[in-house]
């Protein structure tokens, strides 16, 4: 057992870090493409990897599981999940968008209890309120400087920890692998519905940097734009395997911790790339989120809470 615990929480760090370095390939085209647009090629990228991938673990007839409703659910869910983050991405910057997303290891703690039967503690509920203290520091309100978009990382954020609760719980008989496959062809699926429904609307301008990103129509990318969108498959395919084998390993409320370890990557790759320099505000309401999770957490371990379904199934 402490050895599926270390190499959850190995596979959480790695995937965390993994799957930030879309965050810039995204941010870099979202003023000329949209979002469904870049899901699409992402997903096509990806799905050949995954299907081999998923025939050197599993098998390709795992595709045919009995969970295959609660699989294609959690797919949506993420698909959900990191649309809106990337809608996030393109009006704020990538230290703003990834602070306000790490409330979902807290949001994870929260959720863990009715959905897993995970025992949460007054203590993380405290702590809970601590990090919402430190979203509302970040997000300024009355300082005139507030963008909405904010509210859809936080979005994202909800989105996200209860895709990884359903890992947890889907992981007693699926493979890392199978969900990921899953959750890549809700990814193209549901970036062409989305495209399809604003085309047939007619709708192509909004007049925020989000919903652009969200309704611009298709247009046939440049070789430098295109490389830049299929690398996210390539990193998608690694980071989706690594976050779901991370869940199905250890329990959610001691490896979501380490989801704060990508606090590192996303400011970086802002101030290499975009020139981006976190403010006083960020950073002040990103350690409150980050210091009210480590703390729940922390106390969670010291409580020696254990995971109401054991985990399943050999490392990827």
């Amino acid at each position: 057992m402490q050895n599926r615990m270390v190499l959850g929480i190995l596979s959480l760090c790695l995937g965390v870090l993994v799957f930030s370095l879309q965050d810039p390939l995204v941010k870099a085209v979202s003023g000329s493409y949209p979002v469904t647009e870049v899901m699409a090629i992402r997903a096509l990228v990806a799905l050949p990897i995954l299907v081999v991938i998923v025939q050197a673990d599993v098998g390709l007839t795992a595709l045919l599981s009995k969970r295959a409703g609660m699989l294609t659910l959690r797919g949506f869910i993420q698909f959900s999940s990191y649309t809106v983050y990337y809608l996030a991405i393109a009006a704020l910057s990538l230290a703003d968008a990834i602070a306000l997303y790490f409330m979902a290891p807290l949001f994870i703690m929260l959720l863990a209890g009715p959905y897993l039967g995970e025992h949460v503690s007054g203590r993380t509920l405290t702590t809970v309120l601590i990090g919402l203290v430190g979203v509302v520091v970040m997000l300024r309100p009355g300082a005139g400087l507030f963008d909405w978009a904010a509210l859809l990382s936080l979005g994202s954020a909800f989105l996200y920890g209860f895709s990884q609760l359903m890992a947890r719980r889907i992981g007693e008989t699926e493979s890392s692998t199978v969900m990921a496959f899953y959750q890549n062809g809700a990814y193209l699926t549901g970036a062409v519905a989305v495209a399809a429904v604003f085309h047939l609307a007619g709708i192509t301008h909004a007049g925020h940097p989000s919903l652009d990103f969200l309704v611009r129509p298709w247009v046939w990318p440049a070789l430098p734009d295109f490389l830049k969108m299929a690398a996210c498959g390539f990193v998608a395919s690694a980071g989706m395997i690594l976050l779901s084998q991370a869940y199905r390993m250890a329990p959610a409320n001691r490896v979501a911790t380490f989801e704060y370890t990508g606090i590192l990557w996303s400011p970086l790759w802002g101030f290499l790339f975009f020139a981006e320099i976190p403010r006083s505000t960020t950073v002040l309401g990103a350690a409150l989120i980050i210091g009210a999770g480590l703390v729940a957490l922390n106390g969670e371990r010291r409580r020696g809470a254990a995971p109401a379904i054991a985990a399943t199934g050999d490392a990827v």
